[in-house]
């Protein structure tokens, strides 16, 4: 279920209704806003802002809603290595051969 902008800490019904009015109805509206644009809503000074824009951020990362610095949704990507990682065919580590000691070495 996706979070209301009322489960916010800091924002109640009368909030909610001002922040609306501005154009930020949604969690992740309030997350992508900057501090101007919600302190520019009445009741909102520049600290308060700043507190309501962190807490709906993390209210959408717990709740698995994550948004990018440019507001677009993080798109999680697949490891295209699959299992092996960093790994090369066979399971060893890539590098350079006969670097590490031999102690057969006369």
């Amino acid at each position: 279920m996706k979070p209301a902008i009322i489960d916010i800490t800091g924002i109640g019904p009368a909030a909610a209704a001002a922040l609306g009015e501005h154009g930020i109805s949604s969690v992740k509206a309030l997350a992508e806003a900057n501090v101007a644009q919600v302190s520019a809503v009445p009741g909102f000074s520049a600290a308060r802002a700043e507190k309501v824009i962190a807490a709906a951020a993390e209210l959408l990362a717990t709740s698995g809603e994550e948004t990018t610095t440019s507001g677009k949704p993080e798109k999680k990507k697949k490891d295209k290595k699959g299992k092996k990682g960093k790994k090369g065919k066979k399971g060893k580590k890539k590098g350079k051969k006969g670097k590490g000691k031999n102690k057969n070495k006369k």
